[in-house]
């Protein structure tokens, strides 16, 4: 079978690594992978596993705008010239794109909705969701119906799947000089790695470590990422006096040296998919704390593999954090059963079996 997918981009972010991850896994599946995008800082990982990259103008976020036109013209020929079978859209430009391939080439297209999209008239009216559309989370295919009335029959939940032994903890790591090597104290770790968007909740993290410090003082905050809510962290930090304990990295391509170097990981979003940092973070052994919403519904069950806290509640937030650092056995519990449901219930390989069935199912009806 021969795919493409689209994608606006290849930077940092869950949508190229879940691009990647699922290219990967349904190329060892015997399948031929193309993928359609602006290009990015991550280009060169598809490069190295063999998929096929067709540069396109499609850096918008505008779906009417003449860069999906142009893109669409270009990828008609691909499209006939490699006889491709499925394309398979992520997001709504892309959604849009592979709409008009669908009408012009007779390629069979199939949507992944990643999130939550906001309610507008015109995705109602021009709904271009595709033959079938995976929802990552049974939370996701809910929004789908309630939201723009998607029929539940064309919906397919499939998680996104990770290769939970690249995120196998390391005993070798030394983290005492790891973090030395970034200027940290030799306190304990709370994390977050993620885009600085007021959606991911990082103010309440930042308020709530200000509850932490009373109890730990040696505690320190380590958010990893960038984005437009930056200067407003740094502010809101030095505005409870806790700058001193909290530091930013920028955005980094491989997530695991960030991982190995947290004790606690925290995903304080006021909506979620999924959470493909918080699936990471479980993978990799760490104790886990987030909002009790969307998708981290599905992956932390509450005092059995991390802890749940209300959103947008930083006193609860901080409570549940200290409730970690001084109980170590039971922060090391809650972490081993995370590594074990992600193991049991999120690879990489069941996330490719599943969607191929997808493409099949689509590629039987269209025949």
């Amino acid at each position: 079978m021969k795919i493409l997918f689209l994608t606006n981009h290849l930077n940092i972010g869950g949508v190229t690594s879940y691009c990647l991850t699922l290219g990967e896994a349904l190329k060892e599946r015997g399948n031929r992978v193309y993928i359609a995008s602006s290009g990015g800082e991550l280009l060169f990982k598809f490069i190295e596993a063999g998929i096929d990259f067709v540069p396109i103008p499609i850096r918008t976020k505008k779906e009417l705008s003449p860069k999906v036109i142009f893109s669409a013209v270009k990828l008609l020929r691909t499209v006939r010239d490699n006889k491709i079978d499925i394309v398979h859209s992520n997001s709504r430009t892309t959604q849009v794109l592979g709409c008009l391939l669908k009408r012009y080439a007779g390629v069979t297209h199939v949507h992944t909705c990643h999130g939550f999209f906001k309610r507008r008239l015109h995705r109602r009216l021009f709904p271009c969701w595709g033959k079938k559309v995976i929802a990552i989370s049974e939370q996701v295919k809910e929004h789908l119906i309630r939201d723009f009335r998607v029929k539940a029959d064309d919906i397919r939940v499939i998680h996104n799947g990770i290769d939970a032994d690249r995120f196998r903890p390391n005993n070798a790591f030394d983290k005492r000089q790891a973090k030395i090597n970034l200027g940290l104290g030799s306190g304990p770790v709370i994390g977050i790695i993620g885009r600085l968007s007021d959606v991911k909740g990082h103010i309440f993290l930042v308020e709530a470590m200000g509850q932490v410090l009373r109890s730990v003082p040696s505690a320190q905050l380590v958010i990893v990422g960038e984005g437009r809510m930056k200067e407003g962290l740094i502010s809101r930090a030095r505005e409870l006096g806790i700058e001193d304990s909290v530091y930013f990295l920028p955005a980094v391509s491989d997530t695991r040296p960030m991982l190995q170097l947290m004790d606690i990981f925290c995903m304080p979003s006021l909506e979620e998919g999924l959470g493909l940092s918080l699936m990471e973070a479980m993978a990799s052994g760490l104790a886990v704390v987030g909002s009790d919403i969307g998708g981290i519904k599905t992956l932390i069950r509450d005092g059995l593999n991390g802890l749940l806290v209300p959103p947008q509640d930083a006193e609860s937030l901080g409570l549940a954090i200290v409730s970690l650092l001084e109980d170590e056995r039971r922060r090391l519990m809650l972490a081993a059963e995370a590594r074990e449901f992600i193991v049991k219930s999120f690879s990489c390989a069941k996330m490719a079996e599943e969607t191929q069935k997808v493409y099949l199912e689509c590629l039987g009806a269209k025949a």
